[in-house]
């Protein structure tokens, strides 16, 4: 397939740029796969759109203050400017090395922008000389594996102190204290996310305690967001694209939920492109069924992939050219998907992050 086929218009003034004030105030667009048919409706619908039996996966990542703002050592700050640029960088997952962490010499992923001129064995400093990263190797598109030291603290403590919000580049705004809380689910808990499972977003305690009383079952996975979700595709042929490894965990407590469920022929229904890609990743490793443990997906989904788990999806609305829209497409239909697209353009839809969600069944 080309990438072309995964294209769609939308006007800038439709990319959300804040999440609404009540979360759960958010417009919900229900797909019928069967009918080919949608219609328009609100978010705090969701229950009674479900039914009783259904089990709703939510992925629980939380996300931390992963954008730092740098400098080259040797360059102070002062001289920061147009020939020596603030260093941007995105810490987006820990290496395999993690399994040596310490509590204050640290060795990440990290994502360099502009990273052309940052080489091997080059020191990149954050705030007051509060943390440090030794860049131990490059890789492509800016990648770069460091090691991240903090001569006063712990590294996590210098990173919660020093980090931005790593809100998407179609934010176009610097983040602010309320993002902190406004980008993060209300029900995350396992730290290790650079983006916010933004299908989640819209939940509220009084939506989960709503699912509840209909008599919707629900369980949490994890899938740790990071460049493998949002990296973009640069062949032109899709299935030459190549996803990033992302780390998961599957709970015993999960994996028999779903499991009844599956046996029980009741609908699975994913909260979120990450849920979806965890749920197929581990059930494609073992037959069909999932297994409780931890480990990394690369899982790439686009339409004519055999769909073993989930009969539901909750999720945004998605980049055009995006893995995200292509997952989406390959559940419901290309041309189904971008036939709802354009009505959400049309209906004044908001896109994105922070904006409105759609409920694919």
């Amino acid at each position: 397939m080309r990438l072309e086929e995964f294209d769609y218009a939308l006007p800038a003034e439709l990319i959300a740029q804040r999440l609404l004030a009540e979360r759960d105030a958010s417009r919900l667009m229900v797909l019928d796969r069967a009918t080919g048919r949608f219609e328009d409706r609100s978010f705090r619908d969701m229950p009674e759109v479900l039914r009783a039996g259904d089990l709703v996966v939510f992925n629980n990542t939380k996300v931390f203050p992963a954008r730092l703002l740098g400098r080259r050592r040797g360059v102070t700050a002062q001289k920061v400017g147009k020939n020596n640029p603030a260093l941007r960088g995105f810490l987006t997952g820990e290496t395999e090395l993690l399994l040596t962490r310490q509590e204050s010499d640290d060795i990440w992923q990290g994502l360099v922008h502009p990273g052309r001129k940052v080489r091997t064995g080059e020191v990149l400093v954050f705030g007051d000389d509060e943390l440090e990263a030794e860049v131990l190797d490059r890789g492509d598109y800016g990648l770069r594996r460091v090691r991240l030291r903090a001569p006063r603290g712990s590294v996590e403590e210098a990173i919660d102190r020093l980090g931005h919000v790593p809100l998407p580049p179609y934010i176009r705004r610097t983040d602010t204290p309320h993002d902190r809380a406004a980008y993060q689910t209300v029900y995350a808990k396992a730290r290790g996310a650079v983006a916010a499972p933004t299908a989640g977003l819209h939940f509220t305690e009084q939506a989960l305690s709503a699912l509840q009383a209909r008599g919707v079952e629900s369980c949490e996975i994890t899938l740790h967001v990071g460049l493998g979700t949002f990296q973009p595709v640069r062949s032109e042929r899709v299935e030459n694209h190549r996803m990033e490894a992302e780390r998961y965990e599957v709970s015993e407590t999960a994996a028999a939920a779903i499991n009844r469920a599956l046996h029980a022929r009741r609908r699975v229904i994913a909260v979120g492109t990450t849920s979806a890609r965890t749920l197929e990743h581990v059930a494609g490793e073992q037959g069909g069924r999932l297994r409780a443990g931890r480990g990394e997906t690369s899982l790439f989904i686009i339409p004519g992939f055999e769909f073993r788990v989930i009969r539901g999806l909750l999720t945004n609305f998605h980049l055009p050219q995006s893995t995200l829209l292509m997952l989406v497409s390959a559940f419901a239909g290309r041309d189904f998907v971008l036939r709802a697209y354009r009505h959400a353009v049309e209906a004044r839809y908001r896109f994105y992050s922070y904006g409105d969600c759609m409920l694919i069944l």
